[in-house]
């Protein structure tokens, strides 16, 4: 049975780290970094540098969490984040 959990490399700051999510959680991150204009690796560094405590992987989880979730208030409130 394959995983459901996908892991791949990735820049950070300057050096090569492996990330492991789950495939929704890449593409909500890919949604994401397209919506702002930057790269992956430039939103990664992002979330890395602004996360208080806890591994790379549950702070990029809970920032895509915490994404969607003000996008979706946003949207039952009838504006755009």
């Amino acid at each position: 049975m394959k995983s459901p959990v996908v892991k791949r490399s990735i820049v950070v700051a300057g050096h090569k780290t492996s990330v492991s999510l789950e495939e929704a959680f890449w593409s909500g991150m890919k949604e994401i970094s397209g919506l702002r204009d930057m790269t992956l690796s430039e939103l990664v560094g992002e979330i890395d540098s602004n996360r208080q405590q806890g591994n790379l992987s549950s702070a990029i989880r809970l920032f895509v969490l915490d994404y969607f979730r003000t996008r979706a208030t946003s949207q039952t409130a009838g504006t755009q984040p």
